[in-house]
């Protein structure tokens, strides 16, 4: 069994100035909370905690994790409170073992793969602290190393779990060697066959390996050494699973696995690397699509090494790994070797560079002196936006952060989204607007008489959401302008004394829709409500195919309309496909002649003109949009507004006017005011006759000599 003192020496192997006395307190506290505890096995409890500690110390952790790998099992498994582990060891490790409780809490029964990747993602995010997963891996390790006393049962699934979970957890955070050895322990539980076969025939062939690789080192060394190059050469086979997996993919025996054997050099530079890489295949011929160079392209955990399959001697076929003394590091001790790279080093840019996939998945900081240092800045951010929570099924669903129970709901089924009224989370009701967290469990609550809203569309974050809503709303929204549509048209027939229901589905106005090029008439009608066709429009064509006389006696108020029709369209605007419709202009961006323009249809009120980028019309139905151009009469004029941000000088506000005044434009109003700091702020509403104009205005303020800012409002 592992002791204190094999914790403390490996500890201080890598950072000898580590205060161990937190650690000897934690040893205590363990000892006292889990005394009488037995294991399965029948060894004391503290047996495990002692090999999570060490895992940890082997991974070159720093003093708070291996602390956190002591007390990690007291919350579950002892009557220790979280304030208790608080108050005698700090907030660090009271977070670490909080955390390391919880994952020990999640239920995992759907072992699917796309789902297996969503649960080590929601992991991964749940742990604000990357110290709660490495715990958790070396917690995990030691109980796969003893997992035999467990049911056959217990074994197949904690084995499953293992493979499909934590195994790639650790390749993630470049644990490699941790990886490994969960694999082969998976194998062990789930193909006890397989992996006896494995084992037996490796093992018969160590001796002719063996010498294989002393043979094939002193042919390397020799080449290498007559080029100029110090290398460090390593030899091993593969461990069983990789074996394993490779029989699996090709349909192979055990025998027919030729290249299980890898050997790894390791030099100085990152140049040498490229140089023994041309040395190799000059000396055994490459197999074809085996190469592999993660040194230019790097493993999102920052793995760097050149990959390349051979033909060795006797036609032995292996693999090669290429790396310098830092990559090696990095494959060997994972997220550590990044504190201990820092430690006493000066990054350079280039360094930097490949640092860039830390910064993603990390928040860190430069010039950090120990592992605790670093360690302290380190949060897990590999999937900051990115939110996983569980159905009540267990059901593991992956949305983008904010997300609400709404998103939830639509992506379970669309009527359930439609009669989304509110939701459990965690048995606590919450409100629509509620913020989807990590490891929520969400129970939607529906009602046939719900509805969607238009204001969900404010908070809904997930594409399927809004499109679903935006349907449901523009489906409410057309039926309305159906009926708008009839009401306005059976109005304009009334002036010529026809009877809306006796001409409804009669040919001449079916004929009428397909003229327009609609499909039916409830296009007709919508379109009609809409405000993209007159109702005097389809008056005029129906009176025709009818035989009826269009003119009809007008009273004063015809008379006026129908003096404005003969007027040229106001404000010098043209809607393409439409005549006869209101026309007004935006308040939110006050658009201007020669200013690219876009018209909005609005129930009842017609075309309302924005400027094509206006921020109001960004999400609008592209329905309700239609194209507008420009045909302005020279006398018309259009509003526009200006804030002038000047020094508090005298005369400046003369000076302004003056230029405003030769450019030929009127100030209808002007504000000013100075501010505490000696600034004049002059807001003008000016009448222009286009952009241009405009633009000239600003030009010539902006050369103002006590002028700092101008912007239109």
């Amino acid at each position: 069994m592992i002791r204190l003192n094999d914790i403390t020496t490996q500890i201080l192997s890598y950072h000898p100035k580590a205060d161990l006395n937190l650690v000897e307190k934690a040893y205590v506290y363990s000892a006292k909370v889990h005394q009488g505890q037995v294991r399965l096995s029948g060894e004391p409890y503290l047996s495990h905690p002692l090999e999570v500690a060490f895992t940890l110390a082997r991974m070159k952790m720093d003093v708070i994790s291996v602390v956190a790998g002591l007390l990690h099992d007291t919350l579950e498994d002892t009557n220790a409170q979280l304030p208790d582990i608080e108050r005698l060891f700090g907030r660090e490790a009271a977070n670490i073992v909080n955390g390391v409780t919880k994952i020990s809490k999640i239920q995992f029964t759907n072992h699917e793969e796309r789902q297996a990747e969503n649960i080590r993602k929601m992991i991964l995010a749940m742990a604000t602290d990357i110290r709660v997963i490495m715990v958790k891996l070396a917690d995990r390790l030691h109980n796969m190393k003893t997992l035999g006393f467990q049911s056959p049962e217990k074994q197949n699934t904690i084995s499953r779990e293992t493979l499909e979970i934590y195994a790639p957890l650790a390749g993630r955070l470049g644990i490699y060697w941790v990886k490994s050895m969960l694999e082969d322990l998976c194998l062990y539980y789930l193909e006890p066959e397989i992996y006896e076969k494995i084992k037996t025939e490796t093992a018969q062939r160590r001796g002719a390996r063996e010498k294989y690789i002393r043979d094939v080192k002193v042919l390397l060394d020799k080449k290498f050494r007559e080029s100029g190059i110090q290398a460090t050469i390593k030899g091993r086979q593969k461990h069983l699973y990789s074996i394993y997996q490779k029989m699996k993919d090709q349909n192979l025996t055990v025998n027919q696995v030729y290249d299980n054997l890898a050997l790894r050099v390791i030099v100085d530079s990152v140049k040498q690397c490229y140089e023994i890489l041309g040395l190799i295949h000059a000396m055994w011929k490459p197999i074809p699509g085996k190469f592999t160079d993660y040194i230019s392209l790097p493993k999102a955990n920052m793995y760097q090494s050149l990959h390349t399959k051979v033909v060795g001697p006797m036609g032995q076929r292996m693999e090669v790994q290429i790396r310098t003394w830092q990559m090696d590091k990095v494959a060997e001790e994972g997220i550590a070797a990044h504190w201990k790279y820092k430690e006493g080093e000066v990054a350079s840019k280039t360094d930097e560079s490949q640092f860039s996939w830390l910064r993603r998945l990390l928040e860190w900081q430069k010039d950090l002196h120990d592992p605790k240092e670093f360690l302290d800045t380190v949060r897990m951010d590999l999937f900051q936006n990115e939110v996983y929570v569980f159905t009540p099924k267990g059901e593991v669903k992956e949305f983008p952060k904010g997300a609400t129970p709404v998103d939830f709901a639509y992506s379970i089924h669309t009527d359930i989204g439609n009669k989304c009224t509110g939701a459990r989370v965690k048995g606590k009701l919450v409100p629509l607007r509620y913020q989807l967290n990590n490891g929520d469990i969400v129970e939607i609550i529906t009602s046939n008489k719900q509805h969607p809203s238009k204001d969900w569309l404010d908070f809904v974050k997930t594409p399927r959401a809004k499109t679903k809503i935006r349907h449901w709303v523009k489906e409410q929204e057309r039926d309305q302008s159906v009926e708008l549509g009839k009401d306005i048209l059976e109005r304009a027939l009334a002036k010529f004394g026809i009877r809306f229901s006796n001409i409804l589905k009669s040919e001449e106005m079916l004929s009428i829709s397909k003229d327009l090029s609609l499909h039916s008439l409830e296009d007709l009608f919508a379109n009609i409500g809409y405000g993209k066709l007159s109702a005097n429009q389809i008056v005029g064509r129906l009176t025709s195919k009818m035989g009826m006389d269009e003119e009809k006696p007008l009273g004063i108020v015809d008379k006026v309309v129908s003096r404005m029709k003969r007027k040229k369209p106001p404000h010098g605007i043209k809607v393409t496909g439409l005549d006869d419709i209101l026309v007004r202009f935006a308040n939110c961006c006050h658009p201007l002649p020669g200013e690219p323009v876009i018209g909005y249809i609005t129930h009842g009120r017609g075309v309302t003109i924005h400027k094509q980028d206006c921020r109001h019309i960004a999400d609008s139905d592209p329905d309700r949009l239609v194209e507008i151009t420009w045909d302005p009469p020279k006398e018309d004029v259009y509003l526009s507004h200006l804030k002038v941000t000047t020094v508090d000088k005298k005369g400046i506000l003369a000076d302004m006017s003056a230029i405003i005044a030769q450019k030929n434009a009127n100030i209808v109003q002007a504000d000013v005011r100075t501010t505490t700091d000696k600034k004049g702020i002059c807001q003008f509403s000016l009448e222009v006759e286009d952009y241009k104009q405009l633009q000239d205005i600003i030009g010539a303020l902006k050369k103002l000599r006590d002028v700092l800012f101008v912007e239109r409002i």
